[in-house]
């Protein structure tokens, strides 16, 4: 899983080691009714200690605000320094909202994994596209994957003590001379002396595995996943779940790096692989442990599996069950539409390529709506140089070449997953409103299926 860094991000990971350099931590909102809004924060206020006690990162800041007395010092917008002393209930909130999460910089990803998605992208884009996160602590808070490879001492024993599980790991591979061969670092070798680490100390972590076909498939994926299984099992299992995902490949990767993408025979073999393996361990523990993410199905043009086998979704945001837990969402938010709209409307939706089919039978749900038509895009990207590809991988340029001379209607619903926050900027660093204005149609961005509807037939959808 990946998620595109903040350009203060970008800023610190210019190749300086700031990790041991906290910098004050700036205010980016403060919340109504707090704490900080009684004694007067205002955004753009940094902060600099807690008790005196600098915080490297969110993590810090929450351990050490869970005291009733605090003693706060703060650098206000006009370069003034404040010392505040309050007194608040335990593990009460201040109410403060940063501009980052950490406050020392990014830790960089010191592997070169031939297969990885940021090394595959074309120059010249947005700097924060290039920063390849391998960062502990944004695994704790927000699930990103980490390698485990750039850790010193001191963060294990900060792992240690602050308790900072569930991680989330990409481990690709257990044997050790094969996981050296694919992050093509030394330290990746460590990997099962770590897990055995972690097990010691009752701290856990989901895995994922990026298959590689002709790498780490076959013989390679079984031992993996087993080795994986041996610490998922008893009361406090060290490894909680394991995702199996596809490596995915661009037309800007070197072409020496002798790597394949995954075909359908490719997918039909991993899918029967992984489905039997599930079997084995949902027999020995009740729980089928490993999961293959939804584009398996896709690329083998298999069904995707129901929504009870994905149990209770624990890697939905890495595209494990995400599919079918969208098309569950978007049942239930047609299940009681009307049957006809006041005024004729006409709009098209833009999905990828790999999607389309999955989605079809909702599209023409909503057409059997009297004065509705809605036409359904799948498109391929050519940006990237796949045909079959997720929607969030969509361009902007894929959309105005795939576009092009259709019919799109009154509207274009794009789903939110293709563009970057509050910037609206899609991974080819096109605009929204550029794509609009190049395709000549009113774009309506859609957060989730209740949104979609809405914004599709212009009547609020009733939740199941």
């Amino acid at each position: 899983m990946w998620n595109e860094p903040s350009e203060i991000f970008a800023e610190t990971a210019k190749g300086i080691d700031v990790s041991k350099t906290p910098t004050p931590a700036v205010i980016d909102s403060v919340e109504p009714g707090s704490i900080a809004e009684e004694v007067g924060f205002e955004p753009g206020d940094q902060l600099i200690s807690i008790n005196g006690i600098k915080p490297r990162d969110l993590i810090d800041y929450r351990y050490l605000i869970v005291e009733e007395e605090l003693s706060l010092k703060i650098l206000d917008k006009n370069g003034k320094i404040h010392e505040i002393k309050l007194e608040k209930d335990i593990d009460k909130n201040l109410g403060i909202v940063f501009t980052e999460a950490l406050f020392d910089g990014i830790r960089q990803c010191n592997n070169n994994c031939p297969f990885c998605f940021i090394d595959q992208q074309p120059k010249g884009k947005r700097q924060t596209l290039y920063i390849k996160d391998d960062d502990y602590r944004m695994s704790f808070l927000y699930g990103s994957y980490l390698t485990l490879t750039n850790l010193q001492e001191d963060d294990w024993l900060r792992i240690e003590k602050q308790r900072l599980s569930p991680l989330f790991v990409s481990v690709h591979a257990t044997e050790p001379n094969l996981r050296i061969k694919l992050l093509k670092n030394k330290r990746a070798g460590l990997l099962m002396d770590q897990i055995e680490w972690l097990s010691k100390r009752n701290l856990q972590f989901h895995a994922q595995i990026v298959v590689c076909p002709g790498l780490n498939d076959d013989e390679a994926l079984e031992r993996t996943l087993n080795d994986l299984f041996k610490y998922g099992k008893g009361e406090w299992p060290t490894v909680l779940s394991a995702a199996v995902v596809p490596v995915g490949l661009t037309r800007f990767r070197p072409t020496e790096d002798g790597l394949k993408p995954v075909n359908t025979k490719c997918a039909q073999k991993v899918i029967e692989q992984v489905e039997s393996l599930q079997a084995n361990y949902q027999s020995k523990t009740g729980s089928r442990f490993a999961w293959l993410s939804d584009e398996w199905y896709l690329l083998a043009g298999k069904p995707l599996p129901a929504r009870e086998e994905y149990e209770d979704l624990p890697q939905e945001e890495n595209g494990v069950g995400s599919i079918r837990s969208f098309l569950e969402s978007m049942y239930q938010a047609t299940k009681n539409l009307p049957k006809e709209i006041d005024m004729p409307r006409k709009c098209s939706w833009v999905v990828g390529k790999l999607v389309v089919e999955a989605l079809r039978p909702t599209c023409e749900k909503l057409n059997k709506i009297d004065h509705l038509s809605i036409n359904l895009y799948g498109l391929p990207s050519q940006y990237w140089g796949q045909d079959k590809v997720v929607t969030g991988l969509l361009t902007g340029q894929d959309l105005i070449q795939g576009l092009k001379n259709k019919n799109l209607g009154e509207r274009l619903l794009v789903p939110s997953i293709m563009l970057k926050g509050e910037k609206l900027l899609f991974l080819d660093d096109m605009h929204i409103d550029e794509v609009s204005r190049k395709l000549n149609v009113p774009i309506e961005i859609v957060h989730g299926p209740n949104d979609f509807i809405e914004k599709a037939i212009g009547i609020k959808s009733k939740k199941g």
